[in-house]
């Protein structure tokens, strides 16, 4: 088999009498005529090759190589005109060698068909290490009673066959490495099977006496293994081989091909493949040597200019035009020769085994996957895969189209799919009706309006900008100006000379752009001079300053937050022609893109293939694309009518859109062919205009905005023709700013006379409507309040501030002051404000969470990061985990008490259930963390620490076996590979997960650690401990900076196992610390106590508290089942809510919360974990919106203290 002989001919039968493949074919060359058969075992029949030849592959006519390499064989069929590629790579042994060896290995790392017949051959060989391995792709020990079982029997066998050989030394070596797992479910058979090392022989133990020989002792256990496998939940699915598509392999191949085509350097139009055995490259043109990639870096982003021609012959959906620009929009990003790819192992994503035994360990934060752990587009739950560059070894490990996959394909990955030329898409169940079209609100600003951005996670927020360097913030459901900010360099003598030199000419500024960060926490403003700022906010009107940037000379035009390299950034470009990268933490320069030959006019940061890149635009038209690398840009050529131009991606980051308008006056909208690098549509309908340029915006991946020609004009993506044309009653200037919200359910635009109109569709207008209704309710209750009125239990009295606000926001400002004499009287009376009561279940919206599993008390409680599921740690160590579904009732799948969620359990049946062998479950100190993209979670419950996959279950890995046992887990903030573990012992690991090293010992405490809470910005950790003292460490070094022991009020007596736990605020600066006696906030670098509230002497005890997601409210529980509701600032009470609005009426037993965890996206709603075993949800009614209402001020009463001060009448909740 050294030569090659190559043979052509068609399948004449699909099966003879003996077996096997029969092709009737001609002898290349010699033209001699024979049959050829093939042995194929039953395993080939079960690929589907007992279908016909068209069936699987599309077509009838092969072609048959033959070729010796290494003592091996290959046999290449290729189907004529490209029709269909099949390799086989087969050793001596035929077919049957080839599957046994390489097919098993397919079926053990997709993880979607159990070869029966092949585990069979191995378990009859005595093959171990590759049954191990073999099941190793489907199960794991310790998945179910099943798998154990079937991993035990395997075990015992091979050691008994050991002991049968007299090998004690290979028996003490199987004993102490494969069957010690199981001593810790079954101590005693485990000493059992260990004294049989002390035998002559085996059989003389009683329960083996029977065992005979080799052969007979396997064919007896195989029989049992087949009944183990046949029920166990994780294999029984997979006994039978999985129905596949006609012409399934022919899509693969084309999609492969067409990607390997894309990777080469010099690309033909008509491509000649010549062999499968290595990546597929287009030669040089007349044998020319190809510059090296190392000395011309652009030269790996030459254009795509051809493609395979599409299996079949005819058009196919990967087909490539001719690209008429000078380079790619896609290519660029793939070039191996500039973006090195890091490898994914087979392990999870975010979680990658190490080479040598040990615990499973954390991929590296730097990993590209990691690059997409938080959005740069609004969130989307599209998870297609994106097809990967020819050396990503990843793709080919994490994509499993059929059953159960490993850990790493069941998290979910945020990866953006690839949308190649002549992609059809779906058509979603959006209409015209969708489009917001009904003016529903009018903001005064004051000043000619800018810029505008809605707030990413509150859908009535606005940010406006305007043309005098205002900043304000909004609230349009209730058209109330939260914030407002003038222009006003913070440090003018920081600045630079051209700056102040242009400011003592003229001391103001336009709004070039507004922008919030993903997260809602921070607004980036740019100025047309010289200036960025960065706000901070803190929701309502607390908008602080962060940081000020002196980032170009001249005006700065475009600004947006991007994520290059793990944290936050914002980028802007400016008058001189540069791009910047700036650190929002610090305000340091990050990189500088020079390239541009006019001012830069926008900017467009995104991801691709967890490739973070930036497109740039200028004002005379060129489109440049960078690299976060100082290299130069990567893309180089002109927008449509070298107009200045703005560009978007759709929600779920698919589909590219351009918006400009040339100094002609023409105005363009285009989607581009990223894959080419030219315009995929263009579509009409924009006007003509004198001066202006047309902004643009896009929502739910279906429709593009614009304003134009004083209106607001709507296309849907997929039809080049206007959709729509709406005038918001008329008002409009002739360019207006345009702006969706998140959801695409508001719109707002600017006005003529210098405010902003927001439109809606109806599910908008039922949203402003809930909002009115509350503001309405909120006033009438504070006016009745005002004037003595009785009302309801939520009713409230205010000040006159407050009074003065709700009157103002009718418009009626002329009659404030009368209304605050005619007043002044009853304000001046002394008066006890009184927080809301809620002690009826109408009073509020709650939802027990269904459960079917034993009811057993909750200990630790969580929301996903996600906000869609709730996850719970019970008494007995089993996890529990609640997800809402997305549906018409709750069309965002957050958590809501509204709908009732799904108790989620894989199809296994199995449970995360801690560790806790030689656990006293009564003493132990049950904790948890949850990993940023809710893919897994470690948790402890007193034994050792478990790694959970949140999607299978399944445990991925187990370490740090007790004592002393973990009490608390907290992630360090940087790097997910770190973990901080608060001990029994009093002390504080820092540990390296993925390298299993306690990097270091933190010793401070005098009892167990019970809180741990990291600080990014101030660079500590603080921890808390049942000692009640509190500790703050440095990351940098991990030294002690501070202690403080909390005071215990005066008539409590310290109980030794009261926990501890701290919380930081969203200021990243300020802690919560809750002990069973008080709350308190401290700030934490140096742990001054800010506010403190304590109860009452003899009332009930604090269980638990919690700040909400904005920071704004606590949320506290009691021993006593009610829950207190306080203001962040001043530890103020809100609301009480009694035990009887939320708990069933049983007297019976006394049920309370052991834990309360607020939801991070909905500042109002929390959970609760009681002690019978439930969940509860809370929520306020749609018509109050909030829990009570902030207590004023000026009355001074409310039970939160000063630090050390002696409060006798300290009011009770």
């Amino acid at each position: 088999m050294s030569e090659t002989v190559c043979r052509r001919g068609r399948v004449v039968g699909e099966e003879d009498e003996s077996d096997g493949w029969i092709f009737d074919g001609e002898k290349e060359n010699t033209g001699e005529r024979r049959k050829e058969k093939f042995d194929a075992p039953p395993a080939w029949k079960a690929y589907g090759l007992n279908q016909t030849w068209e069936d699987i592959c599309g077509v009838g006519t092969v072609e048959v190589g033959w070729g010796g390499v290494g003592g091996y064989g290959v046999c290449v069929c290729v189907g004529w005109n490209f029709d269909w590629i099949f390799l086989l790579n087969f050793g001596s042994g035929g077919i049957r060698g080839f599957l046994s060896g390489s097919t098993g290995r397919l079926e053990k790392e997709s993880g979607f068909y159990f070869n029966m017949r092949y585990f069979e051959d191995a378990v009859t060989n005595g093959e171990w290490d590759d049954v191990e391995k073999y099941l190793a792709g489907f199960t794991k020990v310790d998945d179910n009673r099943y798998s154990m079982k079937i991993f035990f029997e395997i075990r015992k066998q091979k050691y008994l066959e050991a002991l049968d050989k007299r090998d004690h030394a290979k028996a003490v070596d199987i004993l102490t490495k494969d069957l010690k797992v199981f001593s810790a479910f079954n101590e005693d058979l485990f000493k059992e099977i260990t004294l049989l090392l002390t035998l002559t022989n085996f059989r003389e133990n009683d329960q083996l006496s029977k065992y005979g020989d080799t052969k007979s002792a396997r064919a007896i256990m195989l029989i049992e293994l087949k009944k183990l496998i046949e029920a166990n939940p994780l294999l029984r699915d997979k006994l039978q081989f999985p129905t596949l598509k006609n012409s399934r392999l022919r899509t693969l191949i084309n999609q492969s091909l067409n990607w390997q085509h894309q990777l080469c350097k010099n690309p033909k139009p008509n491509p000649d493949i010549k062999t499968l055995f290595v990546d597929h490259t287009c030669g040089q043109p007349n044998g020319a040597m190809a510059p090296s990639s190392a000395s011309n870096p652009l030269m790996g982003f030459m254009p795509k200019v051809g493609g395979f021609p599409p299996v079949g012959g005819g058009p196919g959906p990967f087909q490539h035009a001719p690209a008429p620009m000078t380079a790619s929009l896609a290519g660029w990003m793939a070039s191996p020769s500039s973006v090195q790819h890091q490898t994914v192992s087979a392990g999870p994503i975010g979680l990658t085994p190490p080479h040598n035994a040990g615990p499973i360990g954390l991929t590296p934060p730097n990993n590209a996957a990691s690059m997409l752990k938080r959005p740069r587009t609004p969130p989307t739950n599209n998870q297609a895969l994106d097809y990967q560059t020819a050396d990503s070894e990843h793709f080919l490990k994490r994509s499993r189209p059929f059953g159960m996959p490993e850990e790493a394909n069941n998290l979910p990955v945020n990866n953006l799919p690839n949308v190649f030329p002549g992609q059809s898409h779906g058509r979603s169940v959006f209409s015209a009706d969708d489009l917001p079209k009904t003016v529903v609100a009018n903001l005064t600003q004051g000043s000619a309006v800018k810029s505008l951005d809605f707030h990413p996670v509150q859908q009535t927020m606005l940010l406006v900008g305007t043309n005098i360097g205002d900043i304000s913030v909004w609230e349009v459901g209730s058209r109330e100006r939260l914030a407002l900010r003038n222009f006003k360099v913070w440090d003018v003598r920081s600045c630079t000379m051209t700056l102040q030199a242009s400011l003592a000419n003229e001391y103001t500024a336009s709004v070039n752009r507004v922008a919030w960060s993903p997260d809602g926490n921070l607004i980036g403003v740019a100025y047309s001079k010289h200036i960025v700022h960065l706000y901070a906010y803190y929701g309502s009107d607390d908008l602080r300053n962060h940081i000020e940037i002196d980032a170009h000379v001249g005006s700065v035009n475009d600004l947006a937050f991007c994520h290059p390299n793990r944290q936050l950034c914002v980028i802007t470009g400016g008058e001189d022609k540069t791009i910047k990268v700036w650190d929002v933490a610090t305000g340091a320069k990050q990189y500088t893109f020079e390239g541009h030959e006019a001012p830069v006019y926008s900017v467009c940061p995104h991801y691709k293939e967890n490739i973070p890149f930036v497109f740039s635009t200028s004002v005379d038209g060129k489109i440049k694309a960078w690299l976060y690398d100082n290299m130069g840009p990567r893309v180089d050529y002109d927008a449509p009518g070298h107009s200045c131009t703005t560009m978007a991606y759709s929600a779920d980051g698919t589909r590219l859109f351009s918006c400009g308008t040339s100094k002609d006056g023409e105005s363009y909208i285009v989607e581009w062919n990223e894959t080419e690098g030219a315009a995929k549509r263009t579509y009409v309908g924009l006007g003509k205009r004198s001066a202006g340029f047309v902004q643009f915006d896009t929502t739910k991946n279906r429709f593009l905005a614009a304003g134009d020609e004083s209106a607001i004009k709507y296309w849907d993506v997929d039809n080049v023709n206007l959709l729509s044309t709406i005038d918001a009653d008329g008002g409009l200037p002739a360019s207006p700013c345009i702006r969706f919200s998140k959801e695409g359910i508001l719109l707002a635009v600017s006005t003529s006379e210098n405010g902003v109109k927001v439109l809606a569709n109806a599910e908008g207008i039922r949203l402003m409507r809930s909002i009115e209704n509350r503001v309405g309710a909120n006033s009438k209750a504070q006016m009745m309040g005002t004037f003595g009125a009785s009302g309801s239990a939520t009713g409230t009295n205010v000040g006159a501030d407050r009074v003065s606000a709700s009157i103002g926001l009718n418009g009626d400002g002329r009659n404030v002051l009368d209304v605050k004499s005619r007043i002044s009287d009853e304000l001046e009376k002394p008066k006890i404000w009184k927080a809301a009561e809620i002690s009826e279940q109408s009073q509020l919206r709650s939802l027990r969470l269904p459960d079917g599993l034993l009811a057993v008390r909750i200990i630790r409680l969580i929301y996903t990061n996600s906000g869609g599921a709730v996850l719970a740690l019970a008494y007995n160590a089993v996890h529990k985990l609640w997800k809402w579904q997305r549906n018409e009732m709750n069309p965002n799948g957050k958590a809501s008490a509204a709908v009732a969620p799904q108790l989620w359990q894989p199809s296994s049946g199995i449970l995360m259930t801690n560790d806790i062998s030689e656990t006293n479950l009564e003493e132990a100190v049950p904790c948890f963390a949850l990993s940023k993209n809710d893919s897994y979670v470690m948790s402890a419950s007193g034994g050792k620490i478990s790694l959970f996959n949140m999607m299978t279950f399944k445990t991925m890995t187990t370490f740090m076996t007790p004592p002393p046992a973990t009490t608390f887990l907290a992630f360090h903030p940087q790097d997910n590979n770190v973990l901080a573990m608060g001990m029994e012992d009093s002390s504080i690991q820092i540990y390296n997960v993925r390298t299993d090293e306690v990097k270091s010992k933190l010793k401070g405490h005098q009892k167990r650690v019970t809180g741990l809470a990291f600080s990014s910005v101030l660079g500590v950790l603080v921890s808390s401990g049942a000692d009640a003292q509190l500790c703050v460490w440095s990351l940098d070094g991990w030294e002690k900076k501070a202690s403080k022991f909390l005071q215990i009020p005066a008539g409590r007596s310290p109980n030794p196992l009261a926990q501890t736990r701290v919380q930081f605020h969203q200021d990243q600066t300020h802690v919560l610390v809750v002990h069973e006696t008080q709350i308190a906030i401290f700030e934490a670098s140096k742990l001054d106590c800010i506010n403190q509230w304590v109860p009452r002497e003899m009332s009930a005890l604090i269980t638990d508290a919690t700040y909400s997601c904005d920071s704004q409210s606590v949320y506290a529980s009691f021993d006593d089942g009610s829950i207190s509701v306080f203001t962040a600032a001043g530890l103020k009470l809100r609301c009480r809510i009694n035990p009887t609005a939320y708990l069933p009426n049983t007297p019976s037993s006394r049920v309370y919360p052991l834990v309360i965890t607020a939801h991070p996206s909905e500042p109002n709603q929390f959970a609760l974990g009681l002690t019978d075993g439930g969940v509860q949800v809370l929520e306020p009614l749609e018509t109050e919106g909030k829990w009570g209402t902030v207590p004023p001020q000026e009355n001074g009463v409310g039970p939160s203290t000063n630090p050390g001060a002696s409060t006798p009448d300290q009011s009770s909740r």
